[in-house]
């Protein structure tokens, strides 16, 4: 599962889940390639794809 930073450039367009470092889900957004993954209000929040996000959901 690949986890993406705030301020880190979007590889490609898509829905994102944002989560806080406990890994509480913070919301989805719709992100553009190009774009930067925008700040979150608590330290080492990430941000991952969420086709992955549901495939590692269905895993479990």
């Amino acid at each position: 599962m690949q986890k993406y930073r705030p301020g880190e450039q979007v590889p490609s367009s898509g829905n994102y889940v944002a989560y806080d470092r406990n890994g509480s889900n913070g919301g989805t957004l719709h992100l553009e390639e190009g774009q930067r993954f925008p700040a979150t209000q608590h330290e080492g929040s990430y941000y991952v794809s969420s086709n992955e996000s549901d495939y590692e959901y269905t895993k479990k």
